[in-house]
């Protein structure tokens, strides 16, 4: 029996796999069986194989589809607009996988154990903002499966930027910590400091250039974040069908809640929203500073939409 179910999880992740060299240790054999076996002896436990398969049918597997960014972009708001379709099966915690060394030193099975269940017709998603920005994991996913589906949701980069600093102002505050004013990011000798780790995370064209050698564009979805606040349906419309999704979510999914202030769910007469951390407020910013980010952003942000070919209503 042991027999049975390892040769059955071995057959649900083989024809995703093309590792790489550089994934993992190899002396002689390099054949993709051995290096799949290489990389599967990363499993701790010898039952972590039993435990991918369900007596009901469903199974841990690679994800076909991960939402790789951006930061600060909507990308949790995403997956849970995305969950509400049958079709779709969603790791519940960001998995940093391919951008942590320590994640992806325990090999693809440590990463199998981290999807949820799911049925053969289901698409297995998982989301981690991070990967986008990190120039190591394009080809680490593409080592692991060449035709995976991208989704990518991006926001105004000067709104991306306040919201990035918010969210770790609020997580310092939290701790009781002290934390500096956006100001003192934002300026550095009287100019606007571009090292600053948030406005690097805003340079779109410069990561999607990364991303696109190793991915064609048609692989790579990008959701407007902006417009998915405002008006989520016809965003996740797109989403459904670059997923080649049956039209399953409609618009009575969608219900805006004036007390939060955004867009909440509807699913089978059950409401929900988003954690209370999403929606902060901004910071206030002096108009002339906000005004240094947007020229900032300018050319950049030309770049980018000559990149995709789409352009977005960014300032």
């Amino acid at each position: 029996m042991a027999a049975f179910l390892l040769g059955a999880v071995l057959l649900i992740v083989q024809p995703q796999i093309v590792p790489s060299r550089s994934a993992i240790n190899l002396k002689a054999d390099t054949s993709p069986q051995s290096v799949q076996r290489e990389l599967l002896k990363k499993t701790s436990q010898k039952n972590d194989f039993k435990e991918n398969i369900h007596s009901n049918g469903s199974c841990r597997q690679l994800p076909q589809t991960i939402i790789i960014g951006v930061r600060k972009g909507g990308t949790r708001a995403l997956l849970e607009m995305l969950s509400l379709h049958p079709d779709i099966a969603a790791a519940e915690s960001e998995v940093h996988f391919f951008d942590w060394e320590d994640h992806y030193r325990n090999g693809l099975q440590w990463y199998i154990n981290q999807m949820p269940f799911s049925y053969p017709h289901q698409i297995t998603v998982e989301k981690t903002p991070a990967y986008f920005t990190s120039p190591k994991v394009p080809e680490r996913v593409y080592n692991m499966n060449q035709s995976m589906r991208l989704l990518l949701i991006l926001r105004d980069p000067s709104e991306r930027v306040l919201s990035d600093y918010t969210q770790v102002f609020y997580n310092h505050m939290q701790k009781h910590k002290p934390y500096p004013s956006i100001e003192q990011f934002l300026i550095k000798d009287g100019e606007l400091n571009v090292d600053y780790k948030a406005i690097n995370r805003s340079l779109y064209y410069i990561h999607m250039q990364n991303w696109l050698k190793y991915f064609p564009l048609d692989r790579i979805h990008i959701v407007d974040g902006d417009k998915l606040i405002k008006d989520p349906f016809p965003e996740i419309e797109k989403v459904e069908r670059f997923l080649k999704l049956s039209p399953q979510i409609n618009a009575s999914n969608f219900y805006f809640n004036k007390t939060k202030g955004f867009y909440c769910l509807r699913d089978s007469g059950r409401e929900r929203c988003l954690h209370e951390s999403k929606g902060r407020a901004h910071p206030q910013v002096d108009t002339r500073l906000l005004e240094k980010l947007h020229e900032y952003f300018h050319e950049p942000n030309k770049k980018f939409f000559e990149l995709v070919g789409r352009t977005f209503d960014w300032h």
